[in-house]
Formats: C-alpha cells, sequence, structure tokens
C-alpha cells in the first residue's frame, strides 16, 4: 500500500459522511417521537403518519447514498431537499392552527438540517447555502410571519451548514497537500537511492576512464575528456535536482561548454537559492562546493552575484587557456555570502589589469566589480604569476541595508 493510498483512506470526509447517515437514522426517530407525544393534537393525523411513512422509507433506504461522495449524486440531493420542504408545507395541514402559530415543531423538525449538511459535505459552503435557502423560505411560509423562533432556527440551520461545508473545503484542501507532500517524499526517497546508486556506480566509472584516457593520451584522452564532462552532468544531475531543465551543448568554434538553463521568472521578487543558479557552470574542468542548505538571497542579488561568477569563470576560459581548471566555493556567512572562484592557470601579471582598463577592456572592472559594487558588496581579485588567480566575491544578506550605508 502507498502513502497516497493510506491517505485517501484517511479522508476526513469519511467521518462526516458516517456521522450523516446516523445523523438522519436519529433525527427521524426524534421526529416521529414528537408527533407521538403530541398526537391528540393533531387536526389531521393521518398526513402525519402518511409523511412519516414516506421519510421512514426514503431515510432508510437512502442510506448508501450518504455513505460517500460519490455516491452522493445531485439527483439524489435534490430530491431529498425536495422530501425535507414538503416535509416542512405539509405541517400547516396536518398540524392544527394553534400548534403552528405557537411555533411548534415541523413535521420533519430537525431532520431538514441533515440535507443542509449532505449538500455541505459534498459541495462546501456554497453547495450549504443553496440548500438551506429553500429550506428557510418553506419554514416562513409555513409559519406565515417572520417569528423571532423561527427566524433564529431557519438562521441557526445556515450558519452550520455554511460553517460546516467551509470546515470541508479546507480540510479537502489540506488532505491534497499532504498527498502531494508525501509524493515529493517519495519521489526524494527514490532519487537519493538513485543517486546513491549512481554515485557509487556511473560517477566512479567515468571518473576512472577520464583518469586513464588523460594518462594515455591520444584518442583515449578525447574520451576521457568526453567521460569527464558526462560525470559532471550527471553529478549536477544527482546533486539534487538544483537546476530544473537544463541544456548541455558544445561550441566547437572556441570549445566552450554552454549550458541553457530556464531560470526562474525574472519578475519574482522571492529569495532565490544562489546554489540554483550556480549548478549550471559546474563542468568537466569546473568543479563547485556548496553548503547542503540553500542559500536564499534576494532575487536581483543573486542574479547578479551568478553572472560576475560567470564572467570570472570567462575570464578562466579566456586567459587561463582550455586546459585551466576552476574551483567554485559558496560560503553561507550569518550577514552574507562569499563566492570564491579560483583557477590554475598562469596568473595575471603585475600590471596587466591596469593596462586592460587602459585599453577599454573592463570585464574584471564593470562584469565583476561593477556588479557587487552596486549590490553593496565586494570583489578582491589576488593572481600570482604562475599559481593561478583567485576572485572573492561578497555580496551581504541585507543588499538594501547595504545599499543605504554607501
Amino acid at each position: 500500500m502507498t502513502k497516497r493510498e493510506r491517505v485517501m483512506r484517511m479522508s476526513v470526509e469519511q467521518p462526516l459522511w458516517r456521522a450523516l447517515a446516523g445523523y438522519r437514522v436519529l433525527t427521524l426517530l426524534y421526529a416521529i417521537g414528537l408527533f407521538v407525544s403530541a398526537y391528540d393534537d393533531f387536526r389531521r393525523p393521518w398526513i402525519a403518519i402518511a409523511f412519516y411513512a414516506v421519510l421512514a422509507v426514503w431515510t432508510f433506504a437512502t442510506l448508501p447514498r450518504v455513505a460517500n461522495a460519490a455516491a452522493c449524486t445531485k439527483r439524489f440531493l435534490a430530491a431529498d431537499l425536495t422530501v425535507a420542504v414538503v416535509g416542512i408545507l405539509l405541517t400547516r395541514f396536518a398540524d392544527s392552527p394553534e400548534r403552528v402559530a405557537a411555533g411548534e415543531p415541523t413535521l420533519p423538525s430537525i431532520w431538514t438540517a441533515g440535507v443542509a449538511l449532505a449538500f455541505a459535505i459534498k459541495g462546501g459552503w456554497r453547495w450549504a447555502a443553496v440548500a438551506s435557502t429553500p429550506i428557510a423560505v418553506a419554514n416562513l411560509i409555513h409559519r406565515g410571519t417572520p417569528a423571532r423562533d423561527t427566524v433564529h432556527n431557519v438562521l441557526l440551520v445556515w450558519v452550520a451548514s455554511i460553517a460546516i461545508g467551509y470546515v470541508v473545503e479546507v480540510a479537502r484542501a489540506s488532505e491534497r497537500t499532504l498527498a502531494r507532500a508525501l509524493e515529493i517524499e517519495a519521489a526524494t526517497r527514490e532519487r537519493e537511492r538513485l543517486a546513491r546508486d549512481i554515485h557509487d556506480g556511473v560517477l566512479q566509472v567515468l571518473a576512472m576512464v577520464q583518469r586513464r584516457g588523460a594518462v594515455l593520451g591520444g584518442e583515449a584522452a578525447d574520451l576521457g575528456r568526453l567521460a569527464g564532462e558526462q560525470e559532471a552532468a550527471l553529478r549536477t544531475l544527482v546533486s539534487g535536482g538544483l537546476v530544473p531543465v537544463s541544456r548541455v551543448s558544445e561550441d566547437t568554434a572556441d570549445g566552450a561548454l554552454v549550458r541553457a538553463v530556464e531560470e526562474p521568472d525574472a519578475t519574482d521578487a522571492g529569495p532565490l537559492d544562489l546554489r540554483a543558479l550556480l549548478a549550471p557552470y559546474a563542468a568537466a574542468r569546473v568543479s563547485l562546493a556548496e553548503p547542503g542548505a540553500p542559500v536564499p538571497l534576494p532575487s536581483p542579488a543573486a542574479r547578479e552575484l551568478a553572472a560576475a561568477v560567470g564572467a570570472a569563470l570567462d575570464n578562466v576560459r579566456r586567459h587561463a587557456g582550455p586546459d585551466a581548471r576552476a574551483w567554485i566555493l559558496v560560503e553561507d556567512e550569518p550577514d552574507e555570502v562569499v563566492v570564491t572562484v579560483r583557477d590554475d592557470g598562469p596568473g595575471i601579471p603585475e600590471g596587466r589589469l591596469a593596462q586592460a582598463e587602459g585599453e577599454g577592456r573592463l570585464g574584471v572592472a564593470l562584469s565583476i566589480r561593477g556588479r557587487l559594487r552596486d549590490l553593496g558588496g565586494s570583489a578582491e581579485l589576488i593572481s600570482t604569476p604562475g599559481q593561478g588567480t583567485e576572485v572573492e566575491l561578497k555580496v551581504p544578506k541585507d543588499t538594501e541595508m547595504a545599499r543605504g550605508k554607501r
């Protein structure tokens, strides 16, 4: 038995249907008891006896109809409402005028409330309001005048049935949410199981092929490179499903690995998980190390920081060579998020950045430092010739406050 099946069997509606069936039987017996106790006061008791006979047959014969929502059809509800309204209107012909004027109970008495409750459980508060209206009108016609006790009883049935209908709607929504959560939990567990199997088997084989190919050289090196790229793509896929939709292609013009990712709507003002924006950058020669928990940032800050990381990696590809490796480290500090991009390239000669800015090449100045400055953060570049380059990007979590302090 699956978890979803267990949720459906624990449906909140089933106890309500069982309670409704019991209510209909008990209120039938109550209405008959009231009639028996006041039999001598009725002007035409044979009308009441005929109605109670029909009501008893109808109540017991339709118990299966109030067993669940599927059995409780619209046709049955309409017929049930008709029986209740007819019973109320027949009271003036069966009972004495004095008892009617005194506000004595109608023939079906509180059995009519069960009709409104059936509508409420079946269709929610709107259906309950629809059913309560003709019952209220019939009671007012029976009494002839809107007496206080009649209005009180009418409003009581109306409010109670609508309230129960609303509670049923809320319960159904909660039940659907719970069922969905259990489905997601089951899917997550299955994904984790598959991820473990893939990690223990496929990823290790691909990593071994990559290492052996690099040692053997030639065509084996190309095979190892392809195995490394597939390993990176597969590792991203099983690491937590951070990328919603990803397409990987090889740009043969410059050897760049291109990933087209469907990101969240840019108009979304809510926080974004920075890991989801950085995950597409992971590749055969780019390693991504990130926290196990989400790294939330305001949407503009997360996108700008991810763009700065992309600019840093673009510099690695352009200036460090196609064989250079890069590492991305994400640190979630209490007040800020720190992303470090490091490579093992030849480094940047002293004075080269100033020379590049003088020549109009503003990649580091604008694409990296400019983005971080607009967010109230900072970008620090450390490079030693022959030992690679490290770019440290810092963004405060409260970017609006950081802007105000500048």
